[in-house]
């Protein structure tokens, strides 16, 4: 039996090939697992852009020049030589674009285990996690592709709403925020209307994207990027997921000093990236700050314990789903092909929010 992997040029991402390798003997205590599904969205584009920097292409070795990018989805067990791990399980976590991966299970629980493969233990755990769908506290059989689509994402925004609610919104009476198409900022809106609904919400989109937005209902106004000079000057927190040091630089010069804090998390418009604050004439107002999901994750989950956190994030993702119900038409694809297809449109640009792609290899 042979395994199929999507192998990216790093240095032209948009070079991406289908590489067959044949599947050796698994080694003892390790767990072959047959990947079923994952989606591909922005998050993705972003692994892959920030790659080297963030060690995301390390996850999934592949040979020199190249890269797997990393993806979000559901496996089941083909294979087991770990007694812990039956055959047929069903699991949730971090995959390559591809059609196998072996895994080496530690730190087995009833909810999950860690991958000990020593290339991933220099990475955050929370990319080496996966979880036991039987006894997953956010898991749905019937919405699994929103999982997919919005999970990785709406943790994120799970956290930056916690991180900031933490420090009291450092005292902001409003968020700000970039790409609020985006499903990461989607999910931060959502969790902070649950959370912190004393805290306004602004969402920025581009002019095309605007209608899309204030449909969802997540935001207490939304903005064109055009239209950023009319919001009103109070004191803010921003938070930039679009990356676009030109857009960073107009929130900045709007608010100067009423800005309390400027977060800086993804990178969904590669084309004009910012380079995190740093070169070029100093902005007004806080110094960007960088937002490292794992970080923040491990943070939590060592503060509220893996049991009752889990139950914190299932709480609020509950939520989310009745918010975003409807926001998004799922399309499924079969194939890697279709994934790497899928893949190199969207790191054009041409990223409709309002699709969720689903790939089935």
């Amino acid at each position: 039996m042979n395994a199929v992997q999507v192998h990216v040029r790093k240095a032209a991402l948009t070079d991406a090939a289908l590489v067959e390798l044949p599947l050796g003997p698994l080694a003892d205590g390790a767990v072959r697992l047959a990947i079923e599904s994952f989606s591909v969205t922005a998050n993705n584009v972003t692994y892959a852009v920030v790659g080297d920097g963030f060690k995301y292409w390390d996850f999934f070795p592949a040979p020199e020049g190249l890269g797997i990018v990393p993806m979000w989805g559901h496996a089941q067990v083909i294979e087991s030589r770990c007694p812990e791990i039956a055959v047929g399980e069903r699991v949730y976590g971090y995959l390559p674009m591809a059609s196998h991966l072996d895994v080496l299970p530690g730190r087995v629980s009833a909810g999950g285990f860690t991958d000990m493969a020593a290339h991933r233990q220099p990475m955050s755990p929370v990319y080496n996690s996966y979880t036991r769908l039987a006894a997953d506290p956010e898991h749905d059989p019937a919405r699994e592709a929103e999982r997919m689509i919005f999970g990785p994402l709406f943790r994120t925004g799970f956290l930056i709403e916690y991180f900031l609610r933490g420090a009291d919104w450092f005292g902001a009476e409003q968020l700000v925020v970039t790409s609020a198409s985006s499903k990461t900022a989607m999910g931060l809106a959502s969790v902070a209307r649950q959370s912190s609904p004393g805290v306004r919400r602004i969402g920025l989109t581009s002019k095309g994207n605007v209608a899309f937005v204030e449909a969802s209902g997540l935001y207490d106004e939304v903005v064109a990027y055009d239209d950023i000079d009319r919001l009103a000057v109070v004191r803010s927190v921003s938070v930039d997921f679009a990356g676009n040091a030109d857009v960073l630089g107009r929130i900045h010069r709007h608010f100067e000093d009423a800005l309390a804090h400027s977060a800086l998390v993804g990178a969904t418009h590669i084309e004009a990236r910012s380079t995190f604050g740093a070169g070029g004439e100093p902005l007004p107002g806080p110094k960007p700050q960088l937002f490292f999901a794992p970080d923040h994750a491990v943070a939590f989950f060592k503060a509220h314990g893996p049991e009752e956190g889990g139950k914190l994030v299932a709480a609020a993702w509950r939520e989310f789903l009745k918010a975003a119900d409807g926001t998004i038409a799922i399309e499924r694809h079969k194939g890697l092909d279709s994934a790497r297809a899928v893949f190199t449109t969207m790191l054009a640009g041409h990223i409709d929010p309002a699709k969720g792609i689903v790939i089935e290899p």
